[in-house]
């Protein structure tokens, strides 16, 4: 089919009349995402990322890849929950620990930005997360797969992003003796 073919099988799928009005609506969005991009804050990759959020509202929450703004809705979104399941010395590292952290994602849970003192190996143990290290894109971690957070690295954000499965992670720290902390204000 020919693209004056697709044209006219697109337009007898729109009500009569309808066509003026859905193509100034996709001219209006491709004027917002050009003037998007134009703002003193954005930039290609923020459009990008925009538009992916925009487009993948199926598979998860819209907008999930941004961090919350204060005063969005994200307080009422559920926190993680997390337990120490083991702390221990490093007998060939002085000074440091070993700490062994299951954390909980209920459906939709969000951990907002925060640090850690020191290095941290996250394995995904059930369900998605979605987390992201400052200076590097969103991922999408799912059973088996891991990430790691440099000590100190600002860890913008971390959710579960499906609306009805639960989440789950075991995080490992190397931390100062005696277990603490794990987590630092961003």
């Amino acid at each position: 089919m020919n693209s004056s073919g697709r044209s006219t099988v697109i337009r007898s799928l729109l009500p009569t009349g309808r066509q003026p009005v859905a193509a100034g609506v996709a001219a209006a969005l491709l004027a917002f995402a050009a003037g998007w991009a134009l703002l003193p804050q954005g930039n290609k990759q923020n459009t990008v990322d925009w538009f992916a959020d925009l487009c993948s509202t199926v598979s998860r929450p819209m907008f999930s890849s941004a961090p919350a703004p204060a005063g969005s809705g994200i307080a009422a979104r559920p926190a993680t929950l997390s337990k120490v399941i083991s702390c221990e010395p490093l007998p060939n590292v002085p000074g440091k620990s070993v700490t062994t952290l299951l954390v909980d994602f209920p459906p939709l849970a969000y951990s907002p930005a925060h640090r850690h003192p020191g290095s941290v190996t996250a394995v995904i143990l059930a369900g998605t997360i979605r987390s992201q290290i400052a200076g590097s894109p969103p991922g999408d971690y799912r059973f088996g797969e891991t990430f790691f957070e440099p000590p100190g690295a600002l860890h913008m954000f971390a959710e579960n992003p499906d609306p009805v499965h639960a989440a789950k992670l075991v995080a490992v720290f190397v931390t100062e003796e005696n277990c603490g902390p794990l987590v630092l204000p961003p």
